[in-house]
């Protein structure tokens, strides 16, 4: 279980092995160092802090996004329960070198305009065109440090394309 903390991008977690507690525990390693354990968790000299939700530890809602994926029915509406998402999962550790922007000629960093709810919501996008690989922020009203919504890996056939039209749009300067 330890080896996937000495895993680096752009290698994968060996999560497939393992059974859920395990892999549970693993995952949680990873994101302990990066994360929660981590005080200089920051984009560009703001910090990075998760969503806070009445009664859930936001550490606990950032895992669960960071980790798993909205069940959704046939039909694309979503159920509501989050269920394990292996693409997610094995990138877990993408997240902190994509944030510290380790190699930014991989890199499309923008800013968006996105209707969330029927509201308009800015959030900062830092896109692996290359890797397939979305890290969604949203600024805090304040302007001095973010919200990770969430991270993901680009499987799904409208995905990339749906980050072209966003970065066609986007806003100037970053937010």
């Amino acid at each position: 279980m330890p080896f996937n903390l000495l895993r680096k991008y752009p290698d994968l977690l060996e999560l497939n092995h393992l059974t859920q507690k395990e892999r549970e525990k693993s995952l949680r390693r990873v994101f302990d160092r990066d994360i929660s354990n981590n005080s200089n968790f920051r984009f560009r000299e703001k910090q990075i802090h998760p969503t806070k939700q009445d009664g859930r530890d936001p550490l606990d809602i950032l895992f669960s996004h960071l980790t798993m994926e909205v069940e959704k029915t046939d039909d694309g509406k979503k159920k509501g329960r989050r269920l394990y998402d292996e693409h997610r999962s094995v990138r877990l550790h993408w997240l902190r070198f994509h944030i510290e922007e380790s190699e930014p000629e991989h890199l499309e960093i923008f800013s968006y305009k996105d209707r969330v709810n029927r509201t308009d919501k800015i959030r900062t996008y830092i896109l692996d065109k290359e890797e397939k690989y979305v890290i969604i922020l949203e600024p805090l009203r304040s302007g001095d440090a973010y919200y990770l919504l969430t991270a993901y890996y680009l499987n799904k056939s409208y995905g990339l394309k749906q980050m072209r039209k966003k970065y066609l749009k986007r806003l100037d300067g970053l937010h």
